[in-house]
């Protein structure tokens, strides 16, 4: 058991049955009285993100979260195929683990899995990656007074927003947190 003032993003924790994992941190301490602990969680279980409070003294179970790093090799019928860096094995893990970030998955992808006794939790991907532009459309140069942004196609199907002077064929590089397209590659 650890105690709540412990936790910091990052760390993993079960609270009646469920795995979490931190994602920021708040101690509030108002006038009298004991403080609290606010954190934004992300449910390992369910993959939505809440908000839990607890007083100062409480204890939550802490979790051993085993980090793997692993790269993407394809996606079937059967679900996402993954390989172990370390040691080549492969496996597979379901749609449900992978979720929201399928779009941005990629043959080759370096990744990191987060398991709990050999068993997959949670999936996380590079907050930046390059995609090559497959397709965009004209702009109109000069007629515009602030910046203008026109659609893009990426290599893996994404549609992102970007400036008039990308072109087909550029890698770009995308914040994979909201979509948003960043910067150019270099």
């Amino acid at each position: 058991m650890i105690s709540v003032t412990e936790l910091r993003a990052g760390t993993v924790f079960e609270d009646r049955g469920e795995y979490f994992l931190v994602l920021s941190y708040e101690h509030i301490k108002m006038g009298r009285g004991s403080g609290t602990v606010k954190v934004k969680v992300k449910s390992l279980n369910t993959g939505s993100t809440i908000e839990k409070s607890f007083i100062t003294g409480a204890k939550v179970k802490e979790v051993n979260l085993e980090r793997k790093k692993v790269q993407f090799l394809y996606r079937d019928g059967q679900g996402y195929h993954l390989m172990d860096t370390v040691s080549f094995e492969q496996f597979t893990v379901d749609e449900r683990l992978v979720g929201e970030l399928a779009p941005y998955l990629k043959d080759g992808l370096d990744l990191v899995l987060f398991a709990i006794d050999d068993k997959p939790m949670y999936i996380e991907i590079p907050k930046i990656l390059e995609y090559k532009v497959v397709q965009t459309g004209g702009s109109s140069r000069g007629n515009t007074v602030g910046a203008s942004y026109k659609d893009a196609q990426l290599e893996n199907g994404l549609m992102v927003k970007v400036p008039l002077f990308i072109e087909n064929g550029e890698v770009i590089r995308v914040d994979t947190r909201t979509g948003d397209y960043v910067e150019r590659a270099k």
